[in-house]
């Protein structure tokens, strides 16, 4: 008897497909953290938070894809190539493009283009700060 793990569940005897997710955030090493809302975070922070919480949506039968993005220059030609290229079930924006001030007109772009390319069933998420993405993620899938 084969069991399969589908977003940390278990289903006995049946295939069941991973939930492909789709993280999408800025370039940690560009961002200007003393903009940022949330204290005391650097680069070297965030790509480990981001990690650790790949590593547990992995661990919970979730197919994770992280896209870091520029502040703009090819941000929205890269977000569109990767909808353009595969399908995910969700995908998660990060805190860092829609609180800290400067990035906000991206993310608005960036929405956009989620909404022109992904398929109208794809959920889309928001963490609010590099440590919960998991959280937002089981939250819609």
């Amino acid at each position: 008897m084969a069991v399969y793990a589908n977003l940390g569940r278990s289903t006995e005897g049946t295939t069941v497909a991973r939930a492909r997710v789709l993280l999408v955030g800025l370039e940690p090493e560009i961002v200007d953290y003393s903009k940022s809302p949330v204290p005391g975070l650097t680069a070297a922070k965030v790509r480990a938070a981001v990690e650790a919480d790949s590593a547990k949506l992995e661990t919970l039968g979730y197919s994770v894809k992280s896209l870091y993005v520029d502040d703009g220059k090819t941000a929205e030609a890269v977000l569109t190539d990767a909808l353009i290229t595969s399908t995910y079930d969700c995908i998660m924006i990060g805190a860092g493009l829609r609180i800290v001030p400067p990035y906000f007109l991206l993310f608005e772009k960036l929405i956009n283009i989620v909404h022109r390319h992904a398929p109208a069933s794809t959920k889309i998420c928001f963490n609010s700060n590099p440590a919960d993405t998991a959280e937002a993620v089981k939250r819609w899938v």
